[in-house]
């Protein structure tokens, strides 16, 4: 089973302010790229069977609105029973198991593909070795503090380039295979 990230960060590593918040993202507010851009959002996307992401996460993307994710199975990480609200579709499930038993369960029901979100579920699927793919997309601002994509690792986490892509704004996004 494959397990990717993708992610965008301040130039200085965080992917949220200390209090979660996203202000300094453009699109956070639910406006598109004026420019049409989606930085390959779309095509990543469409290669991915499901969605796996932590309960903050998953609180933040209700905050949004609209349901971002469509149809895309989402399977919301959390130690605590979590409600999924009625107007989610059928596909937004919640589980308390480990990373590891959650890619052997999905492997199992043949899924192929995984992409991984919020920092604390890349933080806990990194450790236990199963993710293969990090797509990072370094957006030009500095914000000083805030959440970190990547904490404390159990050992070095090896990675090989394979490929960077810049884009007109400013904005720098590099591909990564993890070595192991």
């Amino acid at each position: 089973m494959k397990a990717s990230v993708y992610i965008a960060t301040s130039l200085d590593g965080f992917i949220a302010r200390e209090n979660g918040e996203l202000d300094w993202l453009p699109g956070s507010d639910g406006q598109s790229d004026p420019d049409g851009e989606d930085y390959g959002y779309h095509e990543f996307m469409d290669s991915v069977d499901a969605l796996v992401m932590g309960r903050n996460t998953f609180e933040l993307v209700l905050s949004f609105g609209e349901w971002p994710y469509g149809s895309k199975r989402v399977i919301v990480l959390s130690s605590k029973p979590l409600p999924i609200p009625s107007h989610l579709p059928p596909t937004v499930e919640s589980t308390s198991c480990s990373p590891s038993d959650l890619v052997q369960k999905l492997s199992d029901e043949g899924l192929k593909h995984l992409y991984i979100d919020g920092g604390k579920t890349i933080q806990s699927f990194l450790n236990a070795g199963l993710i293969q793919e990090l797509i990072i997309t370094k957006v030009p601002v500095l914000i000083g503090s805030g959440i970190s994509l990547f904490g404390p690792l159990d050992k070095d986490k090896k990675l090989q380039h394979i490929e960077t892509l810049t884009y007109e704004n400013g904005f720098v996004q590099s591909r990564y295979e993890l070595v192991e």
